[in-house]
């Protein structure tokens, strides 16, 4: 028991030690923190001038509207717009769509030749999976695009495009065997 009351005492003794050395006098630690805070002085650049707005008047109405989707409004002309233009060169809007036609240039793959009593043709698969025989004078893919020669390896043709004008202009494509 005596063993006991000293262990206690013990602890007691211990406790007023460690709250006395706690003492509510910290002004030390307060003129410290303001020295610090008074060293440091952070850089900061000065705000650039001020530039007054100018306005700006859009005066280009004359010239084709830019969020108008032109795209697909040149590949289906009217007969007035295929007629338009000093070139001479038009598209026949008359003559009926050949099924591949109806696919961008591409998206259709040539798959080999047939050689068939003297005339080449060329085998063209379409995106649907479906093949096709064509030959020189066939028309393929969306530019009114007419086969003037057929290789072993290639179809050269031309394509009749809008010039951006209200005419038209050739130019040349090909599509080639890819392995």
């Amino acid at each position: 028991m005596i063993a006991g009351r000293r262990i206690g005492l013990l602890i007691t003794i211990s406790l007023m030690v460690a709250v006395g050395g706690c003492s509510s006098d910290n002004s030390d630690l307060i003129e410290w923190m303001a020295d610090q805070k008074a060293k440091q002085r952070p850089k900061v650049e000065p705000l650039p001038p001020l530039v007054p707005y100018t306005n700006f008047v859009y005066e280009a109405s004359h010239l084709r509207e830019p969020f108008e989707n032109t795209l697909f409004s040149q590949q289906t002309p009217t007969k007035s717009e295929a007629n338009a233009g000093n070139s001479g060169i038009s598209p026949d809007l008359n003559r009926p769509k050949e099924p591949l036609e109806s696919f961008p240039l591409d998206a259709l793959r040539m798959v080999g030749t047939l050689d068939q009593n003297g005339e080449i043709w060329a085998i063209i698969q379409a995106p649907d999976k479906t093949v096709a025989r064509i030959s020189q004078g066939n028309y393929l893919g969306q530019n009114y695009g007419r086969i003037v020669d057929i290789q072993d390896y290639s179809v050269a043709l031309k394509e009749i495009i809008p010039d951006g004008t209200g005419g038209w202009i050739e130019r040349d494509a090909s599509i080639s065997i890819v392995e």
